[in-house]
């Protein structure tokens, strides 16, 4: 029987997901971890993992032109709705979107589409557990492929260890990543912020979340820099039957752990943030495992 896998999501970046995700695993002791967040990956700063293995990602592909086949005749040109084929039928790389119109367009065939390394992926060990990632190069589009990869190596592991579950740090937003992450994943952990924007991403998380059917639970975090605001998101989230794991307060101890790289419980056991998420920790323990 495969472990359950839980994924840790925001409606933004920048709300404390992977500092919430990173003290779970080390709260946890070991288990399979993940890093889905292939556009800003970070996970790996908190968790140090020996690389084991590691390899290249095709995620698009580019348009390239056979001069020698070439008859100038413009029908590429014409195709092109990305404007990525100058006046003297050159293919600019950078303005190529993979369509292949141009492809279909040519009549003597000769341009072809080429598949492009657009990042990497590794797995390997840290102290928290096994631990697949992957991260995009600068400038890449993230269409869910890589998420799928990660969580693919993810599972692969998953099954030759012990564990008791797959923990997956997801990326933020709703698009076509984030959908990726959810599906088939077991239960969700929703970090949002105390602020008007927070309450409206994370409203859009869980409905991308349970569209999928999955249950979740919700983090606030830094709840004390606006307490009226975090009454509103419990409130919406009692409405919705969504449970709420923990408050977590603004502690000036989470920066200073993340600049030593490591997670706040274990750098200062006692700080209040530390305290909060190791009631968050054992409500979700008692959720996911009864």
């Amino acid at each position: 029987m495969n472990p359950p896998t839980i994924v840790f999501l925001s409606g933004k970046g920048g709300t404390g997901k992977t500092s919430v995700t990173a003290a779970f695993a080390v709260l946890g002791g070991h288990q399979v971890l993940a890093d889905a967040d292939v556009e800003a990956a970070n996970l790996h700063i908190l968790l140090a993992p020996r690389v084991e293995e590691q390899g290249e990602f095709e995620g698009s592909k580019v348009a390239i032109k056979d001069d020698s086949l070439c008859t100038r005749c413009g029908e590429c040109r014409e195709a092109c709705r990305f404007e990525a084929i100058d006046e003297e039928f050159n293919i600019d790389p950078w303005l190529c979107e993979g369509c292949g119109a141009c492809v279909h367009a040519c009549p003597v065939d000769a341009i072809r589409l080429e598949p492009q390394v657009t990042g990497h992926w590794i797995t390997g060990t840290s102290a928290r557990g096994p631990f697949a990632g992957a991260e995009l190069l600068p400038g890449e589009e993230n269409s869910g492929k890589l998420v799928t990869l990660v969580r693919q190596k993810a599972r692969q592991i998953a099954s030759r260890v012990e564990t008791p579950w797959v923990l997956v740090d997801g990326p933020p937003g709703i698009g076509c990543p984030v959908i990726a992450s959810v599906t088939g994943v077991d239960g969700a952990v929703l970090v949002t912020e105390p602020t008007v924007s927070g309450l409206h991403d994370v409203e859009r998380a869980l409905g991308v979340v349970r569209h999928f059917g999955a249950p979740a639970a919700l983090v606030i975090n830094k709840w004390d820099l606006s307490p009226a605001t975090a009454e509103r998101i419990e409130s919406w989230a009692t409405e919705r039957q969504l449970p709420v794991l923990a408050r977590i307060p603004y502690d000036p101890a989470v920066p200073r752990a993340m600049v030593a790289g490591k997670s706040v419980v274990e750098t200062d056991p006692e700080a209040p943030a530390s305290r909060a998420l190791r009631d968050a920790y054992a409500r979700f323990r008692q959720l996911v495992l009864g």
